[in-house]
């Protein structure tokens, strides 16, 4: 199985749909070429993709850089708020990020305290702006970690 046959797999999972976005094999390989873009496999002990993220904007010219997606084969675990540390710590690393941001719906509770304990805070509300695979508008909480924020939780670590 290829690395992509395997993200393809996370973001389909059972129940995955109303919660995380899914893109066609050809819009994969688009964005896995774009400088824009970053890919992230977290695998486990036995070499399982077990997670995976999608950064967008790594090109922005004001350090605003986007988590387009993320998804974990065994939601509430911890293995998704590992594993997106590590992306952040990524990101903030090395690249000029100052901003790390992300959207994810309003019902979505489980990853909201995920994100918020990594520090991430809620910095509104973007009213139906999500078109459910059932053809309704759904709220996305818009949630975001600056740099100071991401260092200052390092330090107390």
């Amino acid at each position: 199985m290829t690395d992509l046959d395997a993200i393809m797999a996370l973001e389909r999972g059972e129940g995955f749909e109303s919660y995380v976005g899914r893109s066609t094999r050809g819009e994969h390989e688009v964005m896995l070429e774009s400088p824009r873009y970053a890919y992230f496999l977290g695998r486990d002990g036995e070499g399982r993709a077990v997670a995976f993220a999608i950064l967008r904007d790594l090109d922005d010219p004001y350090g605003n850089l986007y988590l387009k997606r993320i998804a974990v084969a065994a939601p509430g675990q911890g293995r998704g708020t590992a594993f997106l540390r590590r992306v952040v710590d990524w990101a903030f690393a090395e690249t000029e990020t100052y901003r790390f941001y992300l959207d994810c719906l309003d019902d979505n509770a489980r990853a909201q305290r995920a994100y918020a304990k990594l520090g991430f805070s809620r910095d509104g509300t973007l009213r139906g702006a999500y078109l459910g695979p059932d053809g309704q508008r759904r709220d996305l909480y818009l949630m975001a970690l600056t740099r100071p924020e991401w260092a200052a939780r390092n330090a107390n670590l």
